[in-house]
């Protein structure tokens, strides 16, 4: 099974990263108010970045490696660069 690590942009213009199976069901369950509970109040999101993995321990370390980061360098992966 592939793993997604996914990068939503939310109404805000606050961008959210998280692991998923189903990238499309994970963008169905925040907009529909299931999904994290930090994105109530900025929805709706819009996929903006995506990578695929093999596992999801590794879809997990990339997860933590970006959400550490500040806005600025996601900003820059999302514009492809470094």
């Amino acid at each position: 099974m592939k793993w997604f690590l996914y990068i939503v942009k939310c109404s805000d213009g606050a961008l959210y990263t998280g692991i998923t199976t189903s990238i499309r069901r994970r963008i169905l369950q925040h907009n529909s108010g299931l999904g994290a509970k930090s994105l109530k109040g900025k929805l709706p999101v819009t996929l903006v970045y995506k990578e695929v993995y093999d596992n999801q321990r590794e879809a997990a370390r990339r997860e933590r490696e970006i959400k550490g980061w500040r806005k600025e360098k996601k900003e820059n992966l999302l514009k492809g660069l470094p």
